[in-house]
């Protein structure tokens, strides 16, 4: 069994995001309105992704809404009116796998699987006077996390068996990667791996176009090399309709895309590419986690088209009548996606989605939350069967009360935005709360939310909606004339819980 963790991330000046300092879980909800920034954390997720791939200025271009009409890349930094800030800092720990390969297949072995990544970048003006400009690497380190820190730095609830097979240590120096001056300016040092005490190789921070990290092969640096592929598998599902509708050619990559393409590829290779699986039981188990969604469903299978070499996924309702994905609705697509990803043992990582609710039933909520967390890691397991366990860590946003009561309590962040001042400057900024008496709270890790601050959640609708009503059966509302709402029937306001009940 390998482990892929994002345990702790530490942003500033990244979009809206100043000092932000969570700590993640298997499965983490972040629940709050619309525009508070929810969407800029799973941004940072992705961005830090990107530059253990990609040049810096790839990476910055690569992230959503950073200005794709003008092509200005400072609008990734935190700014206040025209007042932008200087760096954005990013600090990652995560837990890795101890064997891997690089980028052309070969072995790699990490002497740590329990690191800390920092990166800091400067907004650099483009000398032509373009107006994209560029970014600038301040700092770059990697370094190991020493195993009598591991127990508390991993605060979520999981067992000691658990963590003592994840978390290794053979490493007797901190540094795989560190920063310094030399006097003439930032010096990025590459540690030899393997506990070495050789020189380090030394590379002027501001000429290099791309992160150390993101040029890491398994011959010189191991350890930084399976950082760099653990951070390359993060992503962010952004499960397309349209995509997920079409069918595939015979040739089509057999994984999802983060846009739900090739959904038929996927399904046909679970079912068939091994060799091994019995293609009837996988269908069978796809279809019984689709019907938790939609109760008239029968089958679920790929129909391989010989003759226009395609592949197109098919629902069979309980009256034999097939359905293509084309025909299907959006939330059965969705569901139908994530199905398929939950069986599949080879997508390992952090996994992030905007929204998952959106198209499903508020009905099927509690089937949708449930199928997310079958995605994740069991940490609190005290044994382990087999090597090929898929090792998922699994990261949400939603603004939806039915995902917020359905998801586990110590899963919960409630995002908001709180006013600061910094650098004599008055600005609001994105802050994350836990409920009380979760793992979060009890080790002192984000602010508790306050009570109130749950009401739209526990008890979104309010009897009185901020004005009174007459009690007319016509739906006056001080004395004028309004269409009654549904909530406003006598004969379903006894189904409405006050808040205060269901808060204590």
């Amino acid at each position: 069994m390998t482990i892929h963790m994002l345990t702790r991330l530490r942003v500033s000046g990244f979009k809206n995001l100043i000092d932000l300092d969570v700590s993640f879980g298997p499965f983490t909800c972040i629940a709050g309105a619309n525009g508070v920034g929810k969407s800029n954390l799973l941004d940072a997720i992705v961005f830090l992704s990107a530059l253990a791939d990609r040049p810096l200025i790839d990476a910055a271009l690569a992230v959503r809404d950073q200005g794709a009409q003008t092509g200005d890349i400072r609008g990734l930094f935190h700014h206040v009116g025209e007042h932008f800030s200087p760096e954005m800092t990013f600090e990652a720990e995560m837990i890795i796998p101890e064997r891997g390969t690089d980028d052309l297949g070969q072995s790699a072995k990490a002497s740590s699987t329990f690191v800390e990544y920092a990166v800091s970048l400067r907004y650099r003006e483009d000398a032509t006077g373009l107006a994209l400009g560029s970014v600038e690497l301040v700092k770059e380190e990697l370094k190991h996390i020493p195993l009598n820190k591991s127990a508390r730095n991993l605060r979520f609830d999981h067992s000691k068996e658990w963590r003592n097979k994840m978390v290794t240590n053979a490493r007797r120096t901190p540094w795989y990667i560190s920063t310094d001056d030399d006097g003439r300016g930032r010096v990025i040092n590459v540690h030899q791996d393997g506990g070495s005490s050789g020189k380090p190789q030394k590379l002027k921070a501001s000429n290099l176009p791309r992160t150390i990290l993101s040029a890491a092969n398994s011959a010189e640096s191991p350890t930084a090399t399976l950082v760099k592929r653990e951070m390359q598998a993060w992503r962010l599902l952004q499960l397309e309709p349209s995509s997920l509708r079409e069918p595939d050619s015979f040739t089509a990559p057999v994984k999802l895309g983060i846009d739900g393409a090739h959904l038929p590829a996927a399904l046909y290779h679970l079912a068939n590419g091994s060799g091994k699986n019995d293609a009837a039981a996988v269908y069978s188990e796809v279809a019984n986690r689709v019907g938790q969604l939609i109760n008239d469903v029968r089958s679920v299978y790929v129909d391989r088209d010989e003759r226009r070499q395609l592949l197109t996924a098919y629902v069979t309702g309980r009256d034999g009548t097939r359905y293509p994905a084309r025909s299907l609705s959006d939330g059965t697509l969705r569901f139908l996606a994530l199905s398929v990803l939950s069986l599949d043992p080879e997508p390992q990582g952090v996994i992030c989605m905007e929204e998952p609710e959106n198209g499903i039933h508020p009905e099927r909520i509690p089937a949708m939350i449930q199928l997310l967390r079958d995605l994740t890691t069991d940490v609190t397991a005290s044994e382990f069967e087999g090597e090929a366990h898929a090792s998922r860590q699994v990261i949400i946003n939603t603004h939806s009360p039915s995902v917020v009561m359905q998801v586990p309590d110590d899963s919960l962040l409630v995002a908001d935005l709180v006013e600061v001042v910094k650098d004599e400057r008055s600005f609001r900024t994105f802050q994350l709360r836990c409920l009380p008496d979760t793992w979060r709270a009890k080790a002192d890790l984000a602010k508790q939310i306050p009570r109130g601050q749950l009401l739209g959640y526990l008890n979104p609708i309010s009897a009185e909606d901020g004005y009174a009503h007459d009690g007319s059966s016509n739906g006056s509302v001080n004395g004028k004339r309004h269409n009654r709402r549904v909530i406003d029937r006598e004969d379903l306001r006894q189904y409405k819980i006050p808040f205060a009940e269901t808060a204590e």
